[in-house]
């Protein structure tokens, strides 16, 4: 019984810093829909580090709606890494060509 408690104790304590932050205001300013999104985390780290700010990003998306590569365009590092996790998880309507996508996300604690 003493040790079921300890484990609740712990993961208590250790989950409240864990709490799941998503970065706010993303948007894109592409001309192409985006059909799939997902939202990144804010970063543990950046929490404890009182992070907060923009990230801008540009996508280049295949034919298809998949991302091909991802350049920061400015930003944190810290934060900057978690929106390109986020976003080469995107995928986009089909197109005829390769699109250049810009995007923005705001992070704050």
């Amino acid at each position: 019984m003493k040790s079921l408690f300890v484990v609740v104790v712990l993961t208590s304590i250790l989950g409240l810093g864990q709490r799941l932050a998503l970065a706010q205001n993303e948007q894109s300013t592409g001309a192409r829909k985006v059909i799939r999104q997902v939202i990144p985390l804010y970063p543990f780290l950046a929490r404890q580090m009182g992070l907060s700010g923009t990230v801008k990003l540009e996508a280049l998306v295949t034919a298809d709606g998949e991302v091909k590569t991802i350049q920061v365009k400015g930003g944190h590092p810290i934060l900057a890494q978690s929106a390109q996790n986020a976003v080469r998880a995107w995928k986009w309507q089909k197109s005829d060509h390769e699109t250049t996508e810009s995007l923005e996300f705001s992070f704050k604690p």
